[in-house]
């Protein structure tokens, strides 16, 4: 349920008739809010707001057998069009969700009761010094009431308090009161012992007694009189409430004055309504009215009907209510009991079923690792389908399945493409896309931990076997660098698996600088908890390619083009030729210039450099597996041929290095091998330019074209095997 001040928000006080209004401020009443609360909200209504109205009215809201209760509330907010969420809260994107069995640390009905001992020695002046001293500076002014109003109910006299007194520090009141001993009437004025007194646990400015004039929100009261003193005394002790003093009011009822110090009011409120939700979830039915921080409780030192009102005990459970709210949350922490071996020697459970055959099992979690333009983003989506699907992943059968895919990195179009992309270049048939769900989160990306709980509530009862997250940058809680920050982030994807049954995968960049010389488990950039957490690794780094490489690529991508367009042509050529032309660019190229027509050689040369354009932009990754429950596996070698992955098959990758491995002789020699490379790819691009009717250029048009010397283009002319027709003066291959 939202909170009442909340809901209030919602209704125009000037839209309500007067016993409308008098009707909210007697259900504020019996839920505990003050007479402030009221106003506030009054105030709203400017032509029929007087300033002490609501105050003057309050007093008169004494209770009646039938009182109007936050129902009323509730109902004047839906009639001015509030409605609540389904389950009746709306939950904000910052909230946790809390079980409703949280918070409970005693066991129902089995607690034994504490007797209370009263004080064998009576001595009253005593008595409120110690309280005072206890929870008062000697400078703070001090709340108390001595007199009392009478009032019939039931037939019975009810005896209320005053207001009091506000005006006297604590140090002023033990100064009195150790110098007229148990004199008390002495001190604080006489009081009628059928009715006892009252005191404010909380300072005042001396000005007031109204939540207002309270200066530091110190203490709450927990009372119950609905069960034997001696079960309230035992749950309060058992719950380790951070009590700083424990009074027995004379009647029915214990009070304990709890710490709760509070910076303000609304983070006072917030405060005890946890501390009334803990004490209700164990027993103790809290009277809601006691939550003001202005709130009388009962005096010790002082008789009541014949009875003593006298302290119990003082200083009592946690130190603070941060250490109380931190035990009870660790009570409730859910952890299992430890098992015997030997009850499951003979018998053990079953293992989770692999999700990435030999790599990754379902329920577990798996991180992929690489630098920038690794395609970790394609790689993730690329699996989304194979588990989709039922297919492979790098070489790696999946398990089939739905799936879940948290983008918060894309806008949703973008995100659609790639998904269709990706599926259109793995030649995959859609025919299990309903398998994979998309939540779009660019922009709205909040901390894992906040995030984890609405994950949560969207995958469950969705039988995800598998959730996608990309990237984790955008939800990392705290310093990537710190471990203790990251282990509590990386326990919220131990969540999600753990709530949701489902492996959880996701992906992250290298630490800046070279790589190769790193293992494959410490170039994710942070804290080694990032590498160490995950039951999967999967690093990718990317491999130097060598110009001897990149020339038998391109000249194997030549030979492809060239048989493809003169077997169209000519089906049976390839049986015509030896089948060391089909491996040489250059002999596939004369064949190609004899069996095709100029326009249709032409269109071929043009394809062969619309292939070798697209081989510069392929880029080669090694993949290595840190894993926690498989061997782990050879390195896997592949091509990033947008915008896919794919697997080396040839082996022509195995035996290339990361660029940190090689030694600065070898990259010099490297670049000035690239560099002539590039020399001979702008020759051969200029020559097939100035090609026509099969009559090759002349030296010097090609040097024309360039715009370079003629001696240069020769000498490019030469290491790419062409030379010069000494009859014709035209530029032929070797």
């Amino acid at each position: 349920m939202s909170d009442i001040i909340e809901i209030l928000d919602h209704i125009d006080p000037a839209k309500l008739d007067y016993q409308e209004w008098i009707n909210v401020g007697m259900a504020l009443k019996d839920e505990g809010y003050s007479s402030a609360d009221w106003d506030i909200w009054s105030s709203r209504d400017r032509l029929r707001y007087h300033s002490g109205d609501c105050e003057k009215k309050w007093q008169s809201f004494n209770g009646s057998a039938a009182p109007v209760t936050a129902g009323t509330i509730i109902q004047y907010a839906k009639n001015q069009g509030w409605r609540p969420s389904s389950g009746g809260r709306t939950f904000d994107w910052d909230d946790e969700i809390i079980a409703e069995e949280d918070c409970v640390v005693t066991s129902q009905g089995s607690t034994e009761g504490i007797k209370l001992s009263e004080p064998s020695e009576w001595h009253p002046g005593q008595e409120i010094i110690r309280y005072l001293e206890t929870l008062f500076e000697v400078s703070e002014n001090v709340g108390y009431v001595t007199e009392t109003w009478e009032k019939a109910e039931d037939g019975k006299t009810k005896y209320l308090p005053t207001k009091g007194s506000c005006t006297r520090t604590a140090g002023e009141l033990i100064d009195e009161l150790n110098k007229h001993g148990d004199d008390i009437g002495a001190v604080l004025g006489d009081y009628n012992p059928a009715a006892g007194a009252w005191i404010r646990f909380n300072p005042l400015d001396g000005k007031g007694i109204k939540n207002e004039n309270v200066t530091d929100y110190r203490y709450a009261l927990v009372e119950s009189d609905c069960m034997a003193l001696e079960e309230q005394n035992s749950i309060m002790r058992e719950l380790e409430l951070p009590i700083a003093i424990l009074v027995y009011s004379g009647s029915k009822s214990i009070h304990a004055i709890v710490k709760v110090d509070a910076p303000n009011y609304e983070e006072y409120r917030k405060r005890v309504d946890y501390l009334y939700n803990v004490c209700r979830k164990n027993g103790l039915d809290i009277d809601k009215q006691n939550r003001n921080p202005s709130r009388l409780s009962r005096l010790p030192g002082i008789m009541r009907n014949g009875k003593k009102q006298y302290i119990i005990d003082t200083n009592i459970g946690k130190e603070s209510f941060a250490e109380w709210k931190d035990w009870i949350e660790s009570i409730n922490d859910e952890l299992p009991d430890p098992e015997n071996l030997s009850l499951q020697w003979e018998n053990l459970p079953q293992l989770a079923p692999p999700l990435i055959e030999n790599v990754l099992r379902q329920g577990h979690k798996m991180l992929i690792a690489g630098p920038s333009k690794a395609g970790k983003s394609y790689a993730l989506i690329e699996l989304c389908a194979a588990i989709a699907e039922g297919k492979e992943w790098l070489g790696f059968r999946c398990a089939q399945g739905k799936v879940m895919y948290v983008n918060l990195e894309l806008d949703s179009a973008s995100c659609l493409h790639r998904f269709k992309d990706v599926y259109t270049a793995m030649n995959l048939s859609p025919e299990n896309i309903s398998n994979i769900d998309i939540w779009n989160l660019r922009g709205k990306s909040v901390p894992m931990d906040k995030l984890a709980p609405k994950l949560i509530r969207r995958a469950s009862k969705k039988d995800y076997i598998a959730i996608i997250i990309d990237p984790i940058y955008k939800i990392i809680t705290g310093d990537e660098n710190s471990a203790d920050q990251m282990a509590h982030f990386c326990n919220q994807f131990d969540k999600v698996c753990s709530e949701v049954g489902c492996a959880v995968i996701y992906c992250h960049h290298h630490s800046k600088g070279a790589q190769g010389g790193k293992r494959s488990m410490d170039r994710a950039s942070g804290s080694g908890v990032f590498a160490r957490d995950p039951d999967a690794l999967l690093d990718l780094t990317q491999l130097v390619l060598t110009d001897g490489l990149i020339k038998s690529e391109e000249n194997d991508l030549t030979c492809k083009i060239c048989l493809d367009w003169i077997s169209r042509f000519n089906p049976d050529f390839k049986n015509k030729i030896s089948q060391d032309d089909t491996f040489s660019s250059s002999k596939m190229r004369e064949h190609a210039h004899k069996e095709l027509s100029e326009p249709s050689f032409k269109l071929m040369c043009a394809d062969i450099e619309k292939g070798k354009e697209s081989l510069s932009h392929r880029t080669a990754w090694r993949i290595e597996g840190t894993l926690r429950e498989f061997a782990s596996f050879a390195p896997i070698n592949c091509w990033f041929d947008y915008p896919i992955h794919k697997a080396d098959k040839n082996g022509a990758l195995s035996d290339l290095k990361y660029e940190d491995d090689k030694k600065p002789w070898e990259k010099a020699t490297e670049k000035k091998k690239k560099t002539s490379t590039n020399n001979i790819d702008t020759f051969i691009n200029a020559y097939n330019s100035l090609c026509i009717d099969n009559e090759p250029p002349t030296m010097q048009e090609v040097a024309t074209l360039l715009g370079k010397p003629l001696n240069t283009v020769r000498d490019w002319a030469k290491k790419s095997g062409y030379k010069v027709d000494k009859e014709t003066g035209r530029v032929i291959l070797t």
